[in-house]
């Protein structure tokens, strides 16, 4: 983040004005000053369109700002070691073993009450307990180290569900202990971090907070010459360009090619976007001996001489994702320049003039792609596509869709309140964007807390067909009211790349049966309008919902569940997978 303060301040403000989706509230709860963090942080967040709002608590007053701000959507704790009692980043050196080890149980039995506390919140960024401001450069480990790592050791052996610890050591590290810390300011208002720190910390809790935002990019889509391998391929030819792990070069490409095979295993997407010869292209991937990316780990191909502005629309079309869900690298000036002007929603990276620079450059920015939990999805997700694109090109062979759709031999597994699914469905509802009537984002928490509920279901579905199985691909939150005989749909969504096969409407067939068994007679849902999910803003209408009341961004709808009728389609086999045998309460 290369902007001063100052026009920090100023961009922030414009930002804000500019956005409209709904506020995102961190609060930042510390035991020194970090004033400097609100506008740094809701400025990086804005940039990716995450409308911050960022509170500061009072200062030192963490355990009670726990319960004053525990609703907040994410809550950073800034707990530094050296304030926790007045002067200890001196006076502990002073201090003997039992003196010591009090001080580690009081931090701790603070630290417990802290987070249980805050243990039904969504997501709490805890940073590590640091030591590093008084660093002593010789070999011995003071007593403020030793104290640092058996707190640390203690966050590390917790594990609280809701809890990610933030490893502060690094930004210092990456940025420089002088340019982080500004001692002058900790002796006289108890304010230890500078402006630059806060920047780079932003910039490192920036990737979770986008994907627990739905915010994540899916796809990393490469050109090839000068990009994957060292020269142009038409011009060197096969033999002569270079990505071999034993030269020089080439080993940078290599590590490249490998670096993108590890977000392959974590679910990311791979394609490649290349003018150059599609035969020539291939012949280096099946028969390369130094390449490193096959076949197999390659979701999507444009290669073709065509501009790549277009050729990335398709990849996103073909793939089913928003623009703004991919990274595209290239080395070439003007390739850069053009895609960002014309596709501003695309995340350009260009290869550094320093070639030695590209592995690190590359390793920086796959914060872009994180995703909170890996699921069988993930893993298999070039093969899902894969079968995708052959689903596709099968639907030229008949004349109509339902005839296409009844090829299909669609087979979905419902499942209700399955524990060993709530990874995928928080999943699911943290970036599924395009069907998805509410857009409402989950911590695996929150969809364990909605099973718990006993008058909450959650419902999941996966579907299979005669080309392969798409996986968990849907879910259905509905809480019940027994009184009034209500059910109120709090989330129904759906993964885009099985839009088209008219399996909403038969969920929806299933969750209304599921509610007349449990004596609901009328159902609330609502539609709120998102950039992203036009696709949907009718589908409750055409479920047999009456409008309610609407304005610019929210539809309410009800059902008088009698007049419920279904689109009777015939062709898709519904079949009951696991189900929790929690203790539910119908309605009387």
């Amino acid at each position: 983040m290369s902007v001063s303060y100052s026009e920090i301040l100023k961009l922030n403000k414009e930002l804000g004005g500019k956005l409209s989706s709904s506020t995102y509230q961190v609060t930042v709860l510390s035991n020194c000053t970090v004033s400097l963090v609100k506008e740094i942080l809701e400025y990086s967040l804005r940039l990716e369109g995450i409308n911050a709002l960022v509170t500061t608590g009072d200062y030192d007053n963490i355990i009670q700002d726990t319960l004053k701000y525990k609703d907040s959507n994410l809550i950073i704790i800034f707990w530094e070691l050296c304030n926790i009692m007045d002067g200890l980043h001196h006076k502990i050196e002073l201090f003997n073993e039992e003196q010591i080890g009090e001080l580690f149980e009081k931090v701790k039995s603070e630290i417990d009450l802290a987070l249980e506390n805050l243990s039904h919140s969504s997501l709490v960024l805890m940073n590590k307990f640091t030591a590093l401001p008084f660093y002593n450069s010789n070999l011995h480990i003071n007593n403020l180290e030793r104290l640092a790592v058996q707190l640390n050791d203690y966050l590390k052996n917790k594990k609280w569900e809701n809890v990610i610890v933030v490893d502060v050591d690094k930004v210092v590290a990456s940025l420089g202990r002088e340019k982080s810390i500004d001692m002058r300011y900790y002796y006289s208002s108890k304010a230890l971090y500078t402006v630059d720190f806060f920047k780079d910390y932003a910039e490192h809790v920036k990737p979770l907070i986008m994907a627990v935002s739905g915010k994540s990019r899916k796809a990393l889509i490469f050109d090839c010459d000068n990009t994957l391998w060292k020269g142009i391929l038409g011009e060197d030819g096969f033999e002569n360009i270079e990505m071999s792990a034993m030269t020089k070069d080439g080993s940078i490409f290599s590590e490249v090619q490998n670096i993108a095979k590890a977000l392959y295993k974590r679910g990311i997407l791979i394609g490649l976007c290349t003018k150059n010869n599609e035969k020539d292209v291939e012949e280096v991937i099946k028969s390369h001996p130094d390449m490193q990316l096959r076949d197999e780990h390659i979701s999507v191909k444009r290669v073709n001489w065509f501009d790549k502005s277009r050729n990335l629309i398709e990849i996103a079309q073909e793939l089913n994702i928003g623009l703004d869900s991919i990274v595209f690298v290239d080395d070439s000036s003007f390739e850069v320049g053009f895609i960002q002007k014309l596709l501003p929603d695309v995340k350009v990276l260009q290869v550094p003039e320093r070639l030695s620079d590209y592995p690190k450059m590359l390793r920086e920015n796959t914060g872009l792609f994180l995703d909170m939990s890996l699921t069988d999805e993930d893993k298999n997700k070039t093969e899902i596509y894969k079968v995708q694109k052959k689903r596709e090109n099968a639907k030229g062979e008949f004349s109509s869709i339902e005839d296409y759709l009844v090829s299909l031999k669609l087979k979905m597994t419902i499942f209700e309140d399955d524990e060993t699914l709530i990874p995928r469905i928080s999943q699911m509802s943290q970036k599924t964007n395009q069907f998805n009537l509410t857009t409402k984002r989950y911590s695996e928490m929150d969809i364990r807390g909605f099973i718990q509920d006993d008058a909450t279901k959650v419902y999941a579905f996966a579907l299979l067909d005669k080309f392969g199985d798409s996986g968990v691909t849907g879910v259905g939150v509905i809480h019940f009211d027994s009184k009034n005989r209500t059910g109120n749909i709090d989330t129904f969504l759906m993964s885009c790349r099985i839009i088209g096969r008219n399996v909403e409407y038969v969920f929806m067939d299933y969750l209304i049966n599921a509610m007349m068994e449990n004596k609901v007679e009328k159902v609330n849902a609502i539609y709120i309008k998102t950039l992203k999910n036009g696709l949907t803003r009718d589908f409750y209408e055409q479920c047999s919902f009456t409008l309610k009341e609407a304005t610019d961004s929210r539809k309410n709808y009800v059902l008088d569940i009698s007049q419920y009728r279904s689109r009777q389609i015939n062709y898709i086999e519904v079949v009951n997978g696991k189900k929790n045998n929690k203790d539910f309460v119908k309605c009387a």
